[in-house]
């Protein structure tokens, strides 16, 4: 039977995998941990090499709720170098200097047009595919940005989009899952941003997650951390998030050295997870649904 609060409300967690379409291994991933585990939501990279691949995994895949990842750091471009030269580096790449990024969306007015340009790309890219716009996030949760944020948010209301995650992690089921753990990293300096965050979902009409679960492991979401944290999940709608690979390929390794891909498609598709879930009560669901649910 579902868990339920004293108010009736049911306790639910959204299962994702962050990067689809980074790599061929990354959407075998997804494909098998959907098909054969947990797995009910993907957040789509429309600028990566796979992603045409993904679009076709997906499209047979109806339950999964497919979303955009938003990248403006850190990855690949969807726009041409030229037409955004203020966010890209040398070699035609999304700066990776995450703070001087930040720095330069906040306070250079030429920057912030060529953001936006390349924000309504993707999405323009994500209408493109026919999959249904499930959610929105970023790369790097670079939407904690209030300037992303807004622009995504903006931009976003003329594309369908309807829910976004907020990356609020509680400390204590984190604690309580791996004694010793020191919680969600960075969560007590994060409060501020997401907060802020969760605020201007709302006010733009959309719906968010109450809890994420994924910051203090990331790329480490193990079997063992899943089955201590299932237990633990608190009440309202929690995001677990992954990054599963079928493998390590060359290019995953440069870009995430110590992520454990395999072990956390290993989690996914664990028969102990899904037991586990069943047994506490908790509800798969995506944000797709609580859009749904909320309209």
């Amino acid at each position: 039977m579902p868990r339920t609060r004293a108010d009736g409300a049911t306790s639910r967690v959204i299962v994702t995998a962050d990067d689809f379409g980074l790599a061929i291994p990354v959407n075998e991933a997804v494909e098998r941990a959907h098909r054969d585990g947990v797995l009910t939501a993907a957040s789509l990279m429309v600028a990566e090499p796979a992603a045409a691949d993904a679009i076709a995994r997906a499209k047979t895949m109806p339950q999964l709720g497919v979303g955009l990842h938003v990248v403006v750091v850190d990855g690949r471009p969807l726009l041409p170098p030229e037409q955004i030269p203020d966010l890209v580096d040398r070699d035609g790449m999304l700066r990776s200097d995450l703070a001087a990024a930040g720095v330069r969306y906040f306070f250079h007015p030429r920057a912030r047009r060529q953001l936006e340009a390349e924000i309504r790309a993707q999405f323009e890219a994500f209408r493109r595919t026919g999959l249904v716009l499930d959610h929105a996030n970023a790369h790097k949760h670079f939407h904690l940005h209030p300037v992303i944020a807004g622009l995504i948010l903006a931009i976003g209301r003329d594309y369908g989009l309807r829910a976004m995650r907020v990356p609020t992690e509680p400390a204590r089921p984190v604690a309580a899952a791996e004694p010793g753990s020191a919680g969600g990293i960075g969560a007590l300096a994060l409060n501020l941003w997401t907060s802020q965050l969760r605020h201007a979902v709302r006010r733009a009409g959309c719906v968010a997650n109450d809890h994420v679960f994924g910051l203090a492991w990331t790329g480490q979401m193990t079997e063992a951390r899943m089955l201590g944290l299932i237990p633990h999940l608190p009440d309202g709608v929690s995001e677990v998030y992954f990054h599963p690979a079928a493998r390590r390929s060359p290019a995953l390794v440069r870009a995430m050295p110590d992520y454990q891909h395999c072990a956390e498609l290993a989690a996914l598709v664990s028969p102990a997870v899904r037991a586990a879930i069943d047994s506490a009560g908790v509800v798969r669901t995506s944000f797709g649904d609580l859009a749904r649910a909320a309209a």
